[in-house]
C-alpha cells in the first residue's frame, strides 16, 4: 500500500514539474517572440535607413559633380570669352588706326607722286587677272619692297556696256583681285591700298569701238610715295656729305 501512494505521489510530482516547465518555456516564448520581432523589424529599417543615406549620399555627390563640372565649364566659356573680347577689341584699335592711318593718307593725296604705274586688262564681264596682267604686276610689285611710306591707288574700270550699277559693281571686283594678288604675293597691307571703284566713268579709249572697249576693261595701279618725306631725305645730311653718329 506505502508503495503504491509513494509511486502515485512521485507521479503526481513528476506531472507537476512537467506542466510547470512546459508553462514556464510558454511564458518565455510569449514574451521574447515580440522582442524578436521588434528586433528584426528595428534591423530591416536600420538597412533600409543605411540604404537610402547611401542612395542620398550618392545623388549628393553626383549632383555636387555636376555642379563643379558646370561651374568650370563657365569659368572656362569666361575665359573665353573674356579672350576673345581682348582679341575683338585689339582688332578694333588696329582696325582704328589703320583707318586713322588711310584717312590722313587719303587727305594727303596731293603730297604723293607715283614711282610706278601698269594697268591690267581684263575679258568681257570679266574679273580674272589673266597671266599678262599678273607679269604687269609682278614688274610693279617688284619695287613695293624699295618704296618708302608708300601707298597703292587701284582704279577700276569698265567699258559702258550694260548697267552702271552693275559696271560699278564689275570694276570693285577687278580691283578687288588685283588687291588681291599684291596683298598676298608682296605683302601689301590693306592700310595702304586706295581703292576706286570708277565704273564706265573713267574711259581710256572710245566706247565706240571694241578695241576701244578692250581698252576700257582695265584696272589702273599707282605706286606713290610722299613727296615731302623724300624731298627731307634728299636735304639730309646724309646726303650733304655729312655723317652722323
Amino acid at each position: 500500500m506505502n508503495r503504491k501512494l509513494l509511486a502515485l505521489t512521485g507521479a503526481l510530482s513528476l506531472s507537476m514539474i512537467f506542466s510547470v516547465g512546459c508553462s514556464t518555456k510558454n511564458y518565455v516564448r510569449n514574451q521574447t517572440t515580440p522582442l524578436v520581432d521588434k528586433t528584426n523589424e528595428l534591423d530591416d529599417l536600420t538597412a533600409r535607413n543605411s540604404r537610402d543615406i547611401r542612395d542620398t549620399d550618392a545623388r549628393a555627390q553626383q549632383g555636387i559633380q555636376g555642379v563643379q563640372a558646370k561651374a568650370a565649364e563657365a569659368d572656362q566659356k569666361a575665359l573665353v570669352a573674356g579672350k576673345n573680347a581682348d582679341e575683338a577689341q585689339g582688332l578694333a584699335n588696329q582696325a582704328t588706326n589703320r583707318v586713322t592711318s588711310l584717312t590722313n593718307t587719303v587727305a594727303n593725296l596731293d603730297n604723293y607722286r607715283p614711282v610706278v604705274e601698269t594697268t591690267v586688262h581684263f575679258g568681257f564681264d570679266k574679273a580674272i587677272l589673266t597671266a599678262k596682267a599678273k607679269e604687269a604686276l609682278d614688274e610693279l610689285g617688284g619695287d613695293i619692297p624699295n618704296a618708302k611710306h608708300y601707298i597703292v591707288v587701284v582704279d577700276g574700270n569698265t567699258d559702258s556696256t550694260g548697267p552702271a550699277d552693275y559696271n560699278y559693281q564689275l570694276s570693285q571686283r577687278r580691283a578687288a583681285a588685283v588687291i588681291q594678288y599684291l596683298a598676298q604675293k608682296y605683302d601689301v597691307p590693306a592700310h595702304k591700298i586706295y581703292v576706286i571703284g570708277l565704273g564706265k566713268d573713267k574711259p581710256a579709249a572710245t566706247n565706240g569701238s571694241n578695241t576701244g572697249r578692250a581698252k576700257n576693261r582695265r584696272v589702273d595701279v599707282h605706286l606713290m610715295t610722299n613727296i615731302i618725306d623724300n624731298q627731307t631725305a634728299s636735304n639730309s645730311p646724309a646726303d650733304s656729305g655729312t655723317q652722323s653718329r
